[in-house]
């Protein structure tokens, strides 16, 4: 009998080590890593509720209390999922991305600024829609009908949007976290929506031929360079609150908001790289922020979201479980924009991806922590499974589907670039930034006194809502879990 017993004990512990067993995969091998992204991407799309009646298309389940996730993330899945068709030529989600990204647009602006959302928008979230869109334009993804608006056209349209919203007259530029005047956040400054401004100028200047795009990307890097926002050995905080004139810097530090740099610094040194002057500058920034990001968030080698995950324990948002994923996508395509730094990255990015396999079952669900210790940690989400995917993503960066650019790279207008722009684009043709302006009129003049009007019966509702959380503390949380203090 106690045999019997112990038989069945060893053959059940067998099972759950087989059952929570590491990924299977070669990362040498692009056939290994792309039947194992098959796996992953499957368990990341069950996440995925916006085709079902009653739900809505393009968002993961949210925001809460709804489901976890924010609208925000719902753009930086379909840059996945575009990721890993470029990646893999596997097409099986890609009708889902297209009417995904074609929903959430908000026609007929065509700006990523739905209706249901504008009441918590930020900068950063439209942002992260608009390089979703970038993206499917410099992939050659497949384009919408002529009557749907086209990728091309839809980020210059969020670029137009956050362009028309720099603020010189506080802290000297940069834009503001939060567009409604009355949303927490609106007197914060923050990195990560001037790092996606600047992407998207930066990618915008290369796909376009546009030297206008590519002043707007200097400026924004400029300015944050200036602000203290980087500093000398290329640390990235996260930002200062606009009643100190930017000086009372928050010196968190995420990875993703380095990521979303490098990858503009990439893009504007290969659109740079006919003129040394220009060109020499970006790659020392290149190589100042890789090396500093692969200090601060890669320990032995492996990707950390060291704000949050730390030694004893996890406590990291929701949000702030899908920064792996980012970050090794957009390192490796870097290594494309500017080959020299290949043999910094390319390393580490295999080390990390060989310690993700190990935090995953043998069936492609993912854990957070990639850390040797580690293991599978049942710690699972749609951020989990996107950092999984992004992490063998970029173990096949320079791998091409049929119609990407002959090197791989992302195409241009000129090298292949099929989709169509619109440089006014954003619901307001003034928004052009190669736009000559008439002059004021007296009518023009009347409608913007009645819009300041409403400007300051809105700034003055903030205030008193504001005022009216004085008892409650002098911060609050946002949605990433970092504490910001409220503007007095």
């Amino acid at each position: 009998m106690e045999i019997r017993i112990a038989c069945r004990w060893a053959i059940w512990a067998l099972m759950v080590a087989a059952a929570h067993a590491a990924l299977d995969v070669d990362l040498a091998s692009a056939d290994s890593i792309k039947s194992v992204a098959k796996l992953v991407a499957s368990n990341l799309m069950s996440y995925y509720h916006g085709d079902e009646p009653g739900n809505i298309p393009g968002i993961l389940p949210g925001p809460p209390p709804a489901g976890p996730y924010y609208w925000w993330e719902g753009g930086a899945l379909w840059g996945a999922m575009m990721d890993y068709w470029r990646a893999t030529g596997d097409a099986t989600y890609n009708a889902q991305t297209q009417a995904a990204l074609i929903f959430q647009a908000n026609s007929p602006q065509d700006n990523f600024m739905p209706p249901n959302w504008t009441a918590s928008l930020g900068n950063d979230d439209q942002g992260f829609w608009g390089m979703s869109a970038m993206t499917a334009a410099e992939s050659k993804f497949a384009n919408p009908k002529p009557s749907d608006p086209q990728w091309l056209a839809l980020a210059q349209a969020v670029f137009n949007t956050q362009a028309a919203r720099w603020d010189e007259e506080q802290c000297n530029g940069g834009l503001r976290w939060q567009i409604p005047l009355a949303n927490n956040g609106y007197n914060y400054k923050n990195s990560i929506t001037n790092a996606i401004f600047f992407n998207l100028a930066a990618r915008l200047a290369r796909y376009t031929g546009n030297d206008t795009y590519a002043r707007w990307a200097t400026r924004t890097w400029d300015w944050t360079e200036g602000v203290g926002y980087i500093d000398a050995d290329y640390n990235v905080y996260d930002g200062a609150h606009v009643e100190a004139n930017c000086t009372d810097i928050n010196k968190a530090q995420f990875s993703y908001t380095a990521a979303i740099f490098l990858q503009g610094l990439g893009f504007m040194y290969d659109y740079t790289k006919h003129d040394q002057d220009n060109n020499k500058p970006w790659g020392r920034r290149i190589s100042g922020v890789t090396n500093r990001t692969l200090e601060i968030f890669f320990p032995d080698g492996i990707a950390t979201e060291v704000s949050c995950e730390l030694e004893d324990k996890v406590q990291c948002t929701t949000d702030m479980l899908s920064f792996k994923g980012y970050v090794h996508r957009w390192l490796a395509q870097t290594t494309q924009m500017a080959p020299f730094i290949r043999g910094t990255i390319m390393p580490v990015l295999r080390t990390s991806a060989a310690a993700m396999a190990k935090s995953c079952t043998s069936d492609g669900v993912c854990g957070f922590r990639w850390n040797a210790r580690a293991g599978y940690d049942g710690n699972t989400g749609a951020g989990q499974q996107m950092n999984a995917l992004g992490a063998l993503m970029s173990m096949l960066v320079d791998v091409r589907a049929d119609d990407q650019s002959a090197d791989g790279r992302p195409v241009t207008d000129s090298t292949g670039g099929t989709s169509k722009g619109n440089p006014g684009g954003g619901g307001n043709p003034a928004l052009d930034p190669t736009a000559v302006y008439a002059p004021v009129t007296s009518r023009d003049e009347a409608g913007a006194g009645v819009l300041t009007v409403l400007v300051l019966v809105s700034w003055l509702v903030a205030l008193a809502w504001m005022s009216s959380r004085a008892g409650e503390g002098p911060e609050w949380v946002d949605e990433r879990g970092i504490k910001i203090e409220l503007g007095t």
